[in-house]
C-alpha cells in the first residue's frame, strides 16, 4: 500500500458520520518525506555503539591487569605461648586479660625463695673452692722447698758414700759404715722421687699453672658457672614480655598455681608486627615480585585501607607441604591450578587506623606495574597454540 498524506478526521469535510455499531476507517499518519523514523535511529545508534564498546573494552583489557587481587587472605601476627624454664608456684600476675603490654614489661612472677637459698649456697661454694685452691698453691710452694732440701740431701749422701768407699778401699772404715752411707743415699733419692711426684699431683690440681690466678682454675670456674646458673634461674622467675603486644587467656593462671618448667601460662600476640598470608593461584604470580606495593582491606573495617609490601613468596606450592601430596602417576591425570602462599607485610605506623587482629579475613591488591598487553589479549581472543596429542 502506498503512503499518502491523510488529513486529520476533524479537518476532512467528507468524514463519515459517527454511526453507532459501525467501525470507523483507520487513520493513516503522515510521514514527512526524507525523514527516517525514530526506530531506525535507535537501530543505527546500537550498531555504532557495539564496536565502540568493543574497542573500549579491548583497550581496558590490554592496558589493565596491573593489579592482582586476592580475597582468600587472612591477617597473621607473631604469637607466642609465654612460659619459663623454671618450675614454681605463681606468686603474682601483673597483667589482665587483653591488656596491651610493652616489650620487657613484667607479666607474672614465680615464688623464688628456694632459688634465693640455692644462690647463697652457690656463692658459698665459690668461696670454698677459692680457699681450697689457695691452700693447694701453698702446698705447692712447701713441696718445692722440700724438694730443694731433698736435692741437697742426695748431694750430701752421694759425697758421704764416696768418702766411705775410699776409706773402705784403704781399709780404714768398716764395711758396715760403707753400707750405712750407701743406704742413706738410696733413701734420699727415693724421697726426692716421691716429692717430685707429689709436686706433679699438686700442679695438676692447679691446672698446670701453679703461679696463675685462682679464677682461671677449672674447679673455680665450674663453681662460678653453677652460681651463675642459679642466678639465671632466679631471674627467670620474673617473666617479661619478649615483644610488644596483647596478652590473652590470662585467666588460665592465678596466684598459687604450680607451673612445671616450660608450661605455657598464657599467650602474647604482637600488635606491631602484622602481615597477611594469601593463597593466590599460580597463574596470578606471573609478574608478582618481592618489594612490590600492595593495599590491604579487612572485612571488619569497610573503607579502611592499609599500605603494605610483598614480603616473600613461598618456594613451593601449598600442596607440597601436605601430609599426603597428590600423586599423578595414573593415566587419569587432571591438571589442577595450584596455590602458592604469599606473605604481605602491613605498615602499621599509621595509628589512626583501627587495630588489626590475627585471623581477620582480608583482601589484598598487589600492584605489579605490568599490564596484560596485546599478545595476551590476542591469546585470550583466539586461543593459544594447539598441542599435538
Amino acid at each position: 500500500m502506498s503512503s499518502e498524506t491523510v488529513a486529520p478526521p476533524a479537518a476532512r469535510k467528507d468524514a463519515a458520520p459517527n454511526i453507532p455499531g459501525v467501525r470507523p476507517a483507520p487513520v493513516i499518519a503522515s510521514i514527512a518525506p526524507g525523514r527516517a523514523p525514530p526506530r531506525q535511529w535507535v537501530r543505527l545508534g546500537l550498531f555504532l555503539l557495539l564496536p565502540l564498546v568493543l574497542i573500549i573494552g579491548a583497550f581496558i583489557y590490554v592496558t589493565g591487569g596491573k593489579v592482582i587481587s586476592m580475597n582468600d587472605a587472612y591477617v597473621e601476627a607473631e604469637k607466642v605461648g609465654v612460659s619459663t624454664d623454671v618450675p614454681g608456684i605463681v606468686k603474682e600476675v601483673d597483667v589482665r586479660e587483653n591488656q596491651h603490654v610493652e616489650a620487657g614489661q613484667i607479666l607474672y612472677r614465680l615464688n623464688d625463695a628456694s632459688l634465693k637459698f640455692a644462690l647463697q649456697r652457690a656463692d658459698a661454694q665459690v668461696g670454698m673452692i677459692g680457699d681450697q685452691l689457695g691452700a693447694v698453691k701453698a702446698s705447692y710452694g712447701d713441696m718445692q722447698t722440700q724438694i730443694a732440701q731433698a736435692n741437697y740431701d742426695v748431694a750430701y749422701y752421694t759425697t758421704e758414700a764416696g768418702r766411705q768407699q775410699d776409706l773402705l778401699n784403704a781399709h780404714v772404715a768398716s764395711q758396715a759404715t760403707f753400707d750405712t752411707a750407701r743406704r742413706n743415699l738410696e733413701n734420699a733419692k727415693q724421697k726426692l722421687a716421691s716429692l717430685n711426684q707429689q709436686l706433679a699431683g699438686i700442679g695438676a690440681n692447679l691446672n698446670g699453672a701453679p703461679s696463675g690466678p685462682v679464677q682461671t682454675n677449672p674447679r673455680y670456674q665450674e663453681a662460678v658457672a653453677q652460681r651463675d646458673e642459679v642466678a639465671r634461674e632466679l631471674g627467670d622467675t620474673v617473666v617479661r614480655a619478649p615483644f610488644a603486644g596483647i596478652v590473652t587467656d590470662v585467666t588460665a593462671i592465678a596466684p598459687g598455681k604450680y607451673l612445671p618448667a616450660s608450661t605455657t601460662a598464657f599467650y602474647l600476640i604482637a600488635s606491631d608486627h602484622v602481615w597477611v598470608d594469601a593463597q593466590p593461584k599460580e597463574t596470578e604470580l606471573t609478574h608478582v615480585r618481592e618489594g612490590q606495593s600492595a593495599k590491604v582491606t579487612v572485612d571488619t573495617y569497610p573503607g579502611q585501607i592499609w599500605r603494605a609490601t610483598v614480603q616473600s613468596i613461598s618456594p613451593a606450592a601449598a600442596q607440597e607441604f601436605s601430609l599426603l601430596p597428590a600423586q599423578n602417576s595414573s593415566g587419569n591425570w587432571v591438571k589442577v591450578v595450584q596455590r602458592v602462599p604469599l606473605r604481605v607485610r602491613i605498615d602499621t605506623r599509621d595509628k589512626s587506623l583501627p587495630p588489626l587482629r590475627a585471623g581477620m579475613s582480608a583482601e589484598v591488591e598487589v600492584d605489579t606495574g605490568h599490564a596484560r598487553g596485546l599478545p595476551r589479549f590476542l591469546t585470550a581472543l583466539f586461543g593459544g597454540p594447539k598441542r599435538a596429542n
